[in-house]
């Protein structure tokens, strides 16, 4: 058996003993691994396609640098991710800081719309989008990276409450679209079907 092939069937807690140790290799298939979830929490959270690989690159290097913190108590994509979204945070912030300078200062000055959801399939991504700014970053950093609402709190200098709101707002908005889009799916469905079509 090649080292490739040793890495890739270790656990990630032992890739990270072996990272600890010097081990360029055991790193890289830690990304190999979770990278892709990495940038897909970030999407899911407002980033841009290049900037949500750019900050995910980020985020593997502060926790390259940092593999001696990881315990291995949690699972590594969930430490990862966390790293991922205080650095998604952070530059936010700065964003706001800056649209403040100029006079902006609106939310929306951090984030464009997406475009809907193409087709009448459940679209989570979609769903996400049709949020506010904050209600995204609460939900994506709750149900995406597994921060509980005190460690969004915290690290959005927000009240309790109003990260419970924004939250709860969020996960109902996304219910009743993903409802109506699947009703809408079902209607269609059953034209098609009424009309003698196939499904």
């Amino acid at each position: 058996m090649t080292t490739s092939q040793t890495r890739t069937s270790l656990a990630d807690t032992e890739l990270a003993v072996l990272a600890q140790a010097g081990d360029r290799s055991a790193f890289g298939e830690l990304v190999r691994r979770h990278g892709l979830a990495v940038r897909g929490l970030l999407r899911r959270m407002g980033a841009q396609p290049s900037l949500a690989d750019d900050l995910a690159q980020d985020a593997f290097l502060v926790a390259y640098e940092r593999i001696a913190e990881f315990r291995g108590q949690g699972a590594f994509a969930g430490w990862v991710k966390r790293i991922a979204a205080r650095l998604y945070i952070k530059r936010c912030k700065r964003q706001l800081r800056l649209a403040e300078l100029d006079g902006g200062g609106s939310e929306e000055a951090l984030h464009t719309p997406g475009e809907a959801a193409a087709g009448r399939r459940l679209d989570l991504d979609g769903a996400l989008k049709l949020l506010s700014p904050a209600e995204r970053l609460c939900v994506s950093l709750c149900c995406g990276a597994g921060f509980s609402h005190a460690e969004v709190a915290e690290a959005l200098k927000s009240p309790l409450g109003t990260v419970k709101s924004h939250v709860r707002r969020g996960l109902d908005k996304m219910k009743g679209h993903l409802t109506s889009e699947a009703s809408a799916s079902d209607r269609s469905a059953g034209a098609v079907s009424a009309r003698g079509g196939h499904v």
